[in-house]
Parts: C-alpha cells; sequence; structure tokens
C-alpha cells in the first residue's frame, strides 16, 4: 500500500477515487513516563518515553487507516494528514489521526 502526503502519484494517476479513509489511536501517557518528562523538562534534553508514544500513535493510526483503504479495495492512500490532539481531563490522552483519500492507482 502506497502511502502518501502528496495529492497524486508520479506515474501513476488515480484511476479511481474511493473515498476519505481515517484512523485513529488514543494514547494513555502514565504517571511515571509523566515524572521523568518532568525531570527532563527541568534538566533539558528530549524525552524519549513521549517520542516513543508519538510513533507509536503514528503508526497505529497510519495501519488503521491503511486497513480501511485496503477493505475498500484501495492500492493507495493519498493527501494524507496526520493530527496530534491531547483529550481527556487534563489533556492527560494524545489523539492522532492519520486521514487521507482511498485510491485505485493505474
Amino acid at each position: 500500500m502506497i502511502v502518501s502526503t502528496t495529492s497524486s502519484i508520479e506515474g501513476r494517476p488515480a484511476k479511481e477515487y474511493l473515498g476519505v479513509v481515517a484512523g485513529e489511536a488514543i494514547l494513555g501517557a502514565n504517571l511515571f513516563r509523566d515524572l521523568f518528562a518532568g525531570i527532563r523538562d527541568i534538566i533539558g534534553g528530549r524525552s524519549g518515553s513521549y517520542e516513543q508514544i508519538l510513533r507509536e500513535a503514528r503508526e497505529t493510526a497510519i495501519r488503521e487507516m491503511t486497513e480501511a483503504a485496503r477493505a475498500r479495495g484501495a492500492d493507495a492512500v493519498i493527501g494524507v494528514d496526520i493530527d496530534y490532539e491531547t483529550v481527556g481531563e487534563g489533556s492527560s490522552m494524545l489523539m492522532v489521526t492519520a486521514s487521507g483519500t482511498a485510491v485505485r492507482l493505474g
């Protein structure tokens, strides 16, 4: 499955548009991860634990989106957009959504 943020795939025109597809992932950040991230904020540096959560959430959202596209008979998703939001009480959850247009390529 080709996944692209562009509106077309060079040399492979879309012969059929199959509609918008999306995938979502909502993950909670645990207390210890928050504590260590807070320490990183004070002393500086990157928060590897949060980076890992973001990576996992993004991969999950893209996987769900491509599964939805495959179920429609698509061989590519174009115009992909990935959004990050915090949700829940105290913004304790991270939501990542991936959406795009499922197409059959020529």
